[in-house]
């Protein structure tokens, strides 16, 4: 019996690990973005748009829908539809809620 238990701790345990460590990162993700948007999301990327930086969870996860879509965008939406057309929604979750504490 003891065994047992400690067989399905250890499952549980690696499971447990496997869930958080495939959790997306936004602060993670948005590494990626600095070149364009900057560090603190305040940067007009390519000199068009408008910064990142001020933006809610939902307009941010928003507008990554969109160019994920390829519905959202102006001239150059080409670049972020390229960004982000391989993440998941839970990156782009992530990534939204990281860009709104910016």
């Amino acid at each position: 019996m003891k065994s047992v238990c400690c067989v399905l701790f250890l499952c549980l345990s690696l499971f447990i690990c496997q869930a958080v460590a495939g959790a997306a990162d936004g602060k993670e993700l948005y590494a990626k973005c600095v070149g364009c948007h900057g560090a603190d999301g305040a940067k007009v990327p390519m000199g068009v748009g408008k910064p990142v930086k001020g933006m809610s969870e939902d307009e941010a996860f928003k507008a990554l829908s969109g160019y994920k879509a390829m519905t959202y965008g102006g001239e150059r939406k080409n670049i972020m539809e390229s960004q982000v057309k391989n993440l998941s929604d839970e990156d782009m979750k992530a990534l939204a809620k990281y860009i709104s504490t910016l």
